[in-house]
């Protein structure tokens, strides 16, 4: 299966909205501070955007909590071209629960992953059709570890479905993986070793185990 290059469909969407006077809305959805850093530093040059922090697969409460102060404090502190604001999603771990039932032993990268892919980007397509945003999408595809070609198929399928446009992109292209590590240590953020559920956890904290075993 050939794959798509989503930075160079971006790109050609940049130049094409350059040519306009008008800034166009994005809703971007959030599943981090560290995350969101390049994406936003990028972005706000060429959109309003407003972050959308909704994640209810994160455990503990603790740790969604810490990383919400975290996103909010760095939309405060991040220069950006174009303004940035922030709406809190709510924390509904019930519903990520019923979407991994019995998916719980999956490893990471497979169904329960884009099961949760979804689950946060069908929020936000809700979202940005209900406040009439131009655009949605979301920082997930930053990370090396996450499959931008199915989180763009996700977007595709959801921008049919809620008939509000999604951006397509691989944020993690163009150095920009790199970059939100750079500027994770530049505004000494808070940066987790592991995705944000209870599975996630477990395997980074087995795969530790294995390795402090091995010494």
């Amino acid at each position: 299966m050939n794959t798509i290059n989503y930075q160079k469909e971006l790109d050609k969407l940049i130049d094409k909205l350059n040519k306009e006077e008008r800034v166009p809305s994005l809703l971007l959805h959030s599943c981090c501070a560290p995350c969101s850093s390049y994406v936003l530093e990028y972005l706000s040059q060429f959109f309003k955007i407003t972050v959308f922090y909704y994640n209810p697969n994160i455990y503990p409460q603790q740790e969604y909590e810490m990383r919400v102060k975290e996103q909010e404090k760095f939309i405060k502190d991040v220069p950006a071209t174009h303004e940035i604001s922030f709406v809190a999603g709510e924390y509904d771990t019930k519903t990520f629960y019923n979407m991994a039932k019995g998916m719980e032993n999956e490893k990471e990268g497979g169904e329960r992953c884009f099961g949760c892919y979804e689950l946060r980007m069908k929020q936000t397509a809700q979202l940005a059709k209900e406040m009439g945003f131009d655009y949605f999408t979301t920082t997930l595809s930053i990370s090396p570890l996450k499959n931008s070609q199915k989180l763009n198929e996700i977007g595709g399928k959801l921008e049919g479905e809620y008939e509000v446009n999604y951006l397509y992109s691989d944020f993690k292209k163009k150095n920009g993986y790199k970059r939100s590590v750079e500027l994770s240590k530049e505004y000494e953020m808070y940066r987790q070793d592991y995705c944000g559920c209870i599975f996630s956890m477990r395997e980074r904290e087995a795969a530790k185990a294995l390795s402090a075993s091995e010494l």
